[in-house]
């Protein structure tokens, strides 16, 4: 042990530490200075806990504080406060530089050490000062504009009072910044790991480092004499079901006698500390008997295949899909080209592990204590439900925590299962923080997709006939994934109009890590098939490909692949509002393909489909005795903007300022059920419930005159209101043709990459994006663009660069993670087309930005050297193997 003195945030502190002690663990654990975040498992990778000491930005998680006797350090907390923010968190705010907030403490702290030494920096020396700094929400475009920002305030060239939005500008259409901003750029944000539980368990778990075996046996003895232990539980343990029963009940809390992935939980042991837990697991004893691997779709659907799940088929989803006579238009088109296309298993990437805190609170009432749970889910009241099922307690209720990203991983009950069980099984407060390559392993992935298309168009250039055989890998557990497929298959047709539609989507049990949601889910996949369809059409039939696309939009009175006619489709003036930029690009790009490095452009678009059939919400809002309004929705809000649409829908509506807005949305106590926050739905569905109970307590209030809550009472009125949303349409597709009922909104985008290709390295460089959108009118402007810049960034790791492959992928090296360096320039283009249905004309953006990102890149690709990469991603070699062939 060693005595060191330092200065934390100007205050003097002597601390005894360990040699081993590094400065995260200090500043989380013993000064409970949270803001400072832990996500790459202390590999240095992810930026998160980056602090300042001695004005030189570090990563607190590779630190040793014995090494820091004398050393002036500053937190994000020393930075400033929600009530007196330094001039670099205004400027993050300002800029909507803060999404899920998550990383957002480590971003500024990297900048405020530049900012030191360099008051006007460039944007290439911005990327060189936060390489090690990651962000999965924003696609970094807007950080370098904080940055940047940041300078001009603390060069005196102007102020955040001249930046900020005023309420004469109006509510709708206006940046105003988040609620939450504020506070995770000062670090008073809390994420679920920076919940202290006084006298909590920690927990570490035992997984499955094979994809399928029975279990033999399990020997816990000399587990259970390791220091600080309480004991081990095991499906044994769990008094209800231990089945999380998303839609099918296949997936245990802890598996019982079979494991079928790599990262399949058998047991978890609990112990005062992590690192007791952890000790004390690598004495526990499994034997695994090894069983026949299933490891993609051909393997399963094998006659001689074993069922992965007794009870349900190994192909545990068929649903066609037939418009016309396909098969007919093939023969009479003057047209056609065939390709497979695939896409690969991809983790959502989340920065923040999968946390959960579980502890009791006392009932007063005497009957029995609730349990709470504390986590990342974006449908709290469905999840609550999963775990009283399979957890066999039902006082419980859940509270969502600010959550650092999610992308559609927490559409699933993931470690809440694990904690909440032993929780009730050790009968005390449990807090289970697995690291990143235990997430990686514990979480549901994006399927993939394996394709095998034609489509075809007749001598004038219209499209005949589109075909798709698509199976799916949905891994080892139902989740939602024939949600997936029906989503795939409902916006399979894209833009288009085809009039002759033959595909089939099959839904296939596997020993890979199980699929779920993820941004997009499913849309992603097959548009990439058809989208590259469409440029070699587009080849084969010698036009090009911008007005080949234009040609054959779908117009209204048109109907889409699953026979639904559609009464709007913006999508042609979309395409206009694009082509001075396509003009421009290829101009460009025809100009730069000499030599080794060859310049491409690729277009792709996508109309995807938010609130779909029998969609239901429900919002509650309540008068406050000052005559301020407080809204009720279980809203979930991990990074999109939900509690900004929340709070301007409702001084819109109202004509109240926007801090007389009070948002509760987070708790399963004073919510009721209104859906996920997944499918860019919340807005749509959500906030259109919203809007119908703000309407009721308006006539309310100018009925009898009343402004405050004790005065609409005294009129006989009461002071709460529960709003309504559902659809017109409900049911599922026809199971025989795949027609049916489809989405009452859409939102529409045109995405073109510009890209250089080294033909000798098979290296890929974006230049620029350009996405044009159409989503109704804008809400709030900073919040829809920085949608638009993270999907495009995610979109281009999932073309070129990233995949899951379980038991490899450990961290974000090997995940292959974007940084700021891998950051490129971006443009968008806004159109406002009001929706009928929509809550002021509004509807959502969120996912429409990755659909046509990936088919754009490989068509730059192709447009730039010639050959086409119909597996993802697009790595450099595949690309060098496709010069070699060609």
């Amino acid at each position: 042990m060693k005595k060191i003195r330092l200065r934390v945030n100007g205050i003097r502190r002597e601390l005894i530490v360990a040699p081993e002690t590094v400065l995260l663990d200090v500043l989380r654990e013993d000064l409970r200075l949270t803001g400072a975040k832990q996500s790459c498992d202390r590999k240095g990778q992810c930026g998160a806990c980056t602090v300042v000491v001695n004005r030189q930005a570090v990563r607190s998680c590779r630190v040793r504080v014995a090494d820091l006797e004398g050393a002036d350090i500053v937190t994000v907390e020393g930075l400033g406060t929600p009530e007196n923010p330094h001039l670099i968190q205004e400027a993050f705010v300002l800029s909507g530089a803060i999404q899920c907030g998550f990383c957002t403490p480590g971003m500024i702290m990297a900048a405020k050490a530049l900012l030191d030494a360099n008051p006007d920096p460039t944007p290439a020396e911005i990327k060189q000062a936060l390489r090690r700094n990651l962000c999965r929400c924003t696609g970094y475009k807007k950080i370098i504009e904080a940055v940047q920002l940041s300078g001009r305030f603390l060069r005196g060239e102007t102020t955040p009072q001249a930046v900020r939005p005023t309420a004469v500008q109006g509510i709708m259409g206006v940046s105003h910044p988040r609620p939450s901003a504020m506070a995770k750029a000062c670090g008073a944000a809390y994420f679920t790991a920076d919940y202290a539980v006084k006298g909590a368990l920690e927990l570490a778990v035992l997984r499955s480092a094979i994809p399928h075996a029975r279990i033999v046996s399990i020997d816990t003895s000399q587990a259970e004499k390791m220091p600080g232990v309480a004991g081990v539980m095991t499906a044994a343990d769990i008094k209800g079901t231990n089945i999380l029963k998303y839609l099918v009940a296949d997936r245990p809390v802890l598996c019982k006698d079979t494991v079928r992935y790599i990262g399949d939980p058998i047991l978890a042991v609990a112990a005062d500390t992590r690192e007791h837990a952890a000790a004390a697991l690598e004495k526990v004893q499994v034997e695994l008997d090894p069983l026949p691997t299933l490891s993609g779709p051909g393997a399963a659907l094998d006659a001689a295949a074993p069922r992965l799940h007794a009870d349900i088929p190994n192909l545990c989803f068929d649903q066609p899909q037939i418009k016309g006579d396909a098969q007919k238009a093939l023969q009479d088109s003057a047209a056609v080209v065939s390709a497979r296309f695939r896409t690969q298993i991809n983790h959502q990437a989340p920065l923040e592990p999968e946390a959960t805190i579980a502890y009791w609170e006392q009932d007063e009432t005497g009957g029995d204590d609730q349990l709470v749970i504390i986590g990342r889910s974006i449908n709290i009241h469905y999840h609550l439900g999963m775990l009283q099922s399979a957890l066999g307690w039902e006082n419980m209720r859940y509270i969502e925590a600010f959550s650092g990203g999610q992308f559609g991983i927490k559409i699933d009950v993931i470690s809440e299962g694990i904690a909440g069980a032993a929780a009730i099984h050790f009968k005390r407060p449990i807090r289970y923080i697995p690291s990143i390559a235990e997430s990686m392993l514990m979480t549901s992935k994006r399927h993939a997709f394996d394709m095998q298309v034609k489509l075809a168009a007749d001598a004038q250039g219209r499209l005949t006939a589109y075909c798709n055989d698509l199976v799916v890998d949905n891994g080892a557990y139902h989740s939602i994934g024939h949600v997936v497929v029906h989503r795939a298959l409902l916006m399979l047709s894209g833009s288009y109009h085809i009039p002759n539609v033959a595909a089939r989507g099959r839904l296939v049990y596997t020993n890979n890590p199980w699929g779920s949601a993820a941004r997009g889910a499913g849309p992603p996949q097959v548009n990439f098939a058809l989208e590259c369809a469409m440029e070699m059409l587009a080849e084969k039939l010698g036009v090009d490909p911008f007005d080949f696309r234009l040609q054959n939009s779908l117009r209204p009175g048109q109907s889409k692949s699953t026979g639904r006619v559609v009464q709007e489709w913006p999508f042609p003036e979309l395409m206009e509002a694009l082509r001075p930029q396509y003009r421009r690009a290829v101009k460009e790009a025809a100009a730069g393909r000499s030599g080794r490095i060859k310049r491409g452009v690729g277009l792709g678009t996508g109309a995807f489909g938010i609130g779909g059939p029998g969609d239901t919400a429900v919002a509650a809002v309540e008068l406050d005795p000052d005559g301020g309004l407080s809204v009720y929705a279980a809203a979930a809000d991990p990074g999109e903007g939900n509690d900004s649409m929340l709070t301007q829908l409702t001084a819109e509506c109202m004509a109240i300022p926007l801090d007389r807005v009070r948002l509760h949305t987070r708790d399963t106590g004073n919510t009721a059920a209104s859906g996920p926050a997944a499918g860019s739905r919340v807005t749509y569905m959500i906030g259109s419930a919203l809007l119908n109970a703000l309407e009721q307590l308006k006539a309310a209030m100018q009925a009898t005159g009343a402004k405050t809550s004790s005065e609409l009472e005294a009129a006989g009125r009461p002071k709460r209101y529960i709003g309504r949303k559902k659809n017109e349409d409900a049911g599922p597709l026809d199971p025989q043709t795949g027609q049916g009922p489809s989405f009452e909104s859409q939102v529409h985008a045109v995405q073109m990459v510009e890209l250089e290709v080294d033909t000798e390295s098979g290296k890929v460089k974006v230049l620029k994006m350009t996405t044009a959108v159409d989503a109704g009118p804008v809400i709030n402007p900073l919040n829809l663009t920085g949608q638009l810049e993270g999907g495009m960034d995610m979109g281009v790791g999932f073309a070129l660069r990233e995949e899951y492959v379980a038991g490899r992928t450990r961290d974000w090296v090997t995940f292959k993670f974007p940084t700021i360096r891998d950051s490129f320039d971006m443009e968008i283009i806004l159109r406002e087309t009001p929706r009928p249905r929509g809550p002021l004309g509004a509807t959502g953006v969120g996912e429409m930005c990755l659909v046509p990102t990936a088919p754009a890149v490989i068509n730059a690709i192709h447009n730039a050297v010639g050959v086409w990469i119909c597996e993802l991603p697009a790595t450099p070699d595949k690309i060098k193997a496709a010069l070699a062939a060609a």
